[in-house]
């Protein structure tokens, strides 16, 4: 195995935003033990204990990383994450906007409020381009890659979610209208469109085996993704490797969109 000095990712920093638990848990891991310094983000209080717990496994691994409570739609607080993410871990050139709002929400679109709307957009959609602002000092000088995390929802649809999808689909736009504006300092800008990832989270969706049954009936691969299946794209989005690409819209689901 080789060294952090020698891994992929040696030398940069990273932000990852909603980095508590699940999908964003796994990505600032998977940063991390291929070399990145990495912000886990967390948005209150409540998700303190399990951002703090994401740094610590990432430490035992050998890695850095620290964790910084900030709602990423704010923009006083985005401006003082950058500023602790500089001075504790150098120039941030990896930015993956994973942070979402109403993953599993289920209303008539014509009961959502205007404030509800609002909400959404503004954590889904508006929070990378805060973040984007934030750090393009960082990524002007030293080049970069941002990633957002999307939802297949945004080729699907799905009844009772609409602030949701439609957030994500914004997501696209931004990723392909950011990469033209970005290409020529050198940063990156691609989006993954994740599928029906295996999180404790979806309970909500129901009994566990009718979940499990019900999407392996919709995928090509019959085995459920998991968060480790979504860290590892983003890594290597986030690499040399990937290094010609950008503008694009990768769809990480296991072969339920087939394009």
């Amino acid at each position: 195995m080789s060294s952090l000095s020698e891994a992929p990712l040696a030398g940069r920093a990273a932000i990852v935003t909603g980095a508590a638990r699940n999908i964003g848990a796994a990505i600032a891991e998977r940063l991390a033990a291929d070399g990145a310094a990495v912000v886990v983000n967390h948005r209150s209080g409540d998700s303190r204990d399990d951002a703090e717990t994401v740094v610590r496994r990432i430490s035992a691994a050998g890695g850095r990383a620290i964790a910084v409570e900030a709602d990423v739609g704010d923009e006083r607080a985005v401006a003082a994450m950058v500023a602790t993410a500089r001075e504790a871990l150098g120039e941030v050139e990896l930015l993956v906007n994973n942070a979402a709002a109403s993953v599993t929400a289920d209303r008539p679109w014509d009961e959502l409020t205007v404030a509800e709307w609002d909400h959404v957009l503004r954590a889904n959609a508006t929070a990378g381009f805060i973040l984007a602002r934030a750090l393009l000092p960082c990524l002007a000088d030293h080049g970069g890659s941002i990633v957002n995390v999307s939802s297949i929802r945004v080729r699907t649809g799905k009844p009772g979610n609409l602030h949701y999808t439609a957030s994500k689909a914004a997501q696209i736009g931004f990723t392909r209208a950011l990469a033209r504006e970005l290409g020529s300092l050198g940063v990156r800008v691609n989006a993954l469109l994740v599928g029906a990832i295996h999180t404790p989270d979806e309970v909500r969706y129901g009994a566990q085996e009718e979940i499990d049954a019900r999407v392996l009936g919709l995928q090509a691969l019959q085995r459920r993704g998991m968060p480790a299946d979504v860290a590892g794209v983003v890594s290597f989005l986030c690499g040399d490797d990937a290094g010609f690409i950008t503008g694009q819209s990768l769809i990480v689901d296991g072969g339920w969109v087939l394009q």
